[in-house]
């Protein structure tokens, strides 16, 4: 299953996530993805702080070896972040009234990621340390 195909699954899924212009957003992570990578889990969230800002929706892919947020611009350009194993710290999951956050945090950001549905928040939660915690104890062994 491609990455759009998992995006659009999560967002039917999870209806109250906002999210826009899936499609375009997953070409850019699609873009991105190298020849040995496996695509783990997709989900759709607004990159930003604060719930009542809701145009900035990006993809967020997390793969067998990092995490991709990717979005494509309205006019045009896109932007992409890489979160490799080694610049992954931890996560933290916060839940409001209406909807829920993910932060990830990094060695030089914090990624926020808002306006998901909080029934959703859980699953996130679980692929991204599933995942992160894999790597890196493969990367000492």
């Amino acid at each position: 299953m491609d990455i759009y195909q998992q995006a659009l699954s999560f967002k039917k899924k999870y209806p109250k996530t906002i999210a826009w212009r899936i499609k375009a957003h997953s070409k850019i992570a699609q873009l991105h993805i190298n020849p040995d990578e496996e695509v783990k889990y997709a989900f759709v969230a607004q990159k930003n702080a604060h719930s009542y800002e809701i145009f900035r929706t990006f993809v967020v892919v997390i793969t067998d070896k990092r995490i991709i947020v990717a979005q494509k611009r309205l006019l045009f350009g896109y932007l992409f972040i890489s979160i490799t194993p080694e610049m992954y710290n931890d996560i933290s999951i916060i839940m409001g009234i209406l909807w829920g956050k993910v932060c990830i945090d990094t060695v030089k950001e914090v990624v926020m990621l808002s306006n998901i549905e909080k029934e959703a928040l859980p699953e996130i939660e679980t692929a991204i340390s599933q995942t992160m915690m894999k790597i890196k104890e493969e990367s000492t062994s």
